[in-house]
């Protein structure tokens, strides 16, 4: 299957503003997954000009609570846990029976996945009918941003099982923060028939699709900086996809989470340890 041709045709369609055929196919969408758009900033299908509005939508203010606590780390998404625990060494545990390199997730670069070795990882699905919205779960000033192009592999759970490497071998996005609890990565991993990667400092990073890893470096002060708060957005898939989250050795402990738990943007994630 064209996945590349299909996916970039998908985010044409999700982006165009057919009036009522829009608002039928998003009616279509939120029965088929059950979506709860009582939480939503504007719950009318109707108020949504395109596909891609709907799809990263808002949600009000009072809808989730960001956990409080300087020593708690906040759940950065909706989804549900695909795996989470030790990175070790350079290898992080996709599904039984696959691992795949810490390395080669965080764009080929061995500078950049130092830090990251014998350290923790999290990796969070986000289905069809959860807020495609990515928040940061602790206080952080960007340092990297790395494109990796790549496949675009579904990253559903039964994929995860079945795909060697999946989350090292998608298109992705990475993003590298420095914190007070040391380097911290969050991946967006890109996924069949996801339009578009984004974050808040960059705007569409993906499409258009690339062929070379490319890396971009932000200063830590003056007026290019990017300093971004917990809870604050940082990023947004249009259309579902995965995240990995990765933290240096000994710097967290997660909550008690396991692999298929329900997540939910602003509950406790992890506390810190160092």
């Amino acid at each position: 299957m064209p996945k590349h041709l299909l996916s970039r045709l998908v985010g044409y369609l999700a982006a165009a503003q057919a009036g009522a055929i829009t608002t039928g196919l998003i009616k279509l969408f939120i029965k088929q997954y059950n979506v709860n758009m009582s939480e939503a900033l504007h719950s009318d299908p109707e108020h949504y000009r395109c596909f891609n509005d709907f799809f990263t939508r808002e949600l009000k203010p009072d809808a989730r609570s960001i956990c409080e606590g300087e020593q708690n780390l906040a759940m950065p998404v909706d989804g549900a846990v695909s795996q989470l625990g030790d990175i070790k060494h350079d290898s992080i545990f996709q599904a039984k029976g696959h691992d795949y390199s810490l390395t080669t997730l965080l764009g080929g670069k061995p500078d950049i996945a130092a830090p990251f070795k014998d350290g923790k990882f999290a990796t969070v699905y986000l289905s069809p009918k959860d807020y495609h919205r990515i928040h940061m779960p602790l206080d952080g000033t960007l340092t990297d941003m790395i494109y990796v192009p790549g496949e675009l592999f579904s990253v559903s759970p039964l994929t995860a099982q079945r795909v060697p490497g999946l989350f090292a071998r998608n298109e992705r996005v990475v993003a590298i923060f420095d914190t007070e609890i040391g380097k911290f990565a969050m991946v967006l991993v890109g996924a069949t028939i996801v339009a578009s990667i984004e974050t808040v400092w960059a705007g569409t990073v993906s499409p258009p699709a690339g062929k070379n890893v490319q890396h971009w470096q932000y200063p830590l002060e003056g007026e290019h900086a990017v300093h971004l708060k917990k809870g604050e957005e940082m990023g947004r898939f249009k259309l579902g996809s995965t995240i990995v989250a990765c933290f240096e050795a000994d710097s967290i402990e997660f909550s008690d989470l396991a692999e298929g738990d329900p997540t939910r943007l602003g509950e406790l994630f992890a506390t810190i340890s160092k």
